[in-house]
């Protein structure tokens, strides 16, 4: 049985490159199973190979795990579609995206056919394996939400931790006490010049008398 030998490659990190060999009556999901073991990524994602010309544009569609879009438009499913039905260039090329939700784009070129199989060997086998695929995305558990009037709500939102409570709990107190102290204040301003005279119209009335008295 014939190989295939393709060459992976991240379309944003040129650094990182894959070679699998795969038979050539293995199936587009055989070789996605591949790449994944080959960057260490849970492959049980939505993804997609498309048929690629040398500029890597995208044509025909073969899909893994699909939305409810492609199969009513019955996108062809890689488990169901063997390599060799789309083998037509000694250098065909297959532009491949994973996980939809959080995608990593690749280039999946076809480097050489080897027409025996290494004994022993079971495919698909990564035979070359270059520098480290970037972390996987979308895996990572959703942040926990505080509770509804949870008191440090506020600090959440502004990026602050309940270490920095300390700092707004004085901020709040000195505030408090300010306030306080600019009230007695006010009111020692009120009893110098207000309170010495606590009936001021009783002041106006006795001042008419005396006027009266000079009559």
């Amino acid at each position: 049985m014939a190989l295939y030998r393709f060459r992976v490659t991240f379309e944003d990190y040129d650094d990182v490159i894959r070679e699998i060999d795969v038979k050539s009556n293995q199936t587009f999901e055989d070789l996605h199973r591949a790449i994944h073991q080959s960057t260490g990524y849970n492959s049980e994602f939505s993804s997609s190979f498309y048929i690629s010309n040398d500029q890597w544009t995208k044509g025909e569609e073969i899909t893994y795990l699909p939305n409810q879009k492609r199969i009513d438009r019955r996108v062809p499913l890689m488990e169901r579609v063997k390599l060799l039905s789309y083998i037509d260039d000694p250098h065909q090329k297959f532009y491949y995206t994973f996980n939809f939700d959080r995608p990593f784009d690749f280039h999946v070129e076809l480097m050489k056919i080897i027409l025996e199989e290494t004994p022993g060997v079971s495919y698909p086998a990564v035979i070359k394996s270059v520098g480290e695929a970037p972390k996987q995305f979308g895996n990572a558990p959703a942040a926990i939400a505080p509770p509804p009037g949870d008191e440090f709500d506020f600090l959440n939102e502004m990026a602050f931790g309940e270490e920095d409570t300390e700092d707004f709990t004085e901020i709040a107190e000195t505030g408090e006490e300010d306030v306080e102290e600019k009230k007695v204040d006010e009111e020692e301003e009120d009893d110098e010049f207000g309170n010495n005279f606590p009936d001021d119209e009783g002041f106006e009335d006795e001042g008419k008398l005396s006027h009266g008295d000079d009559y």
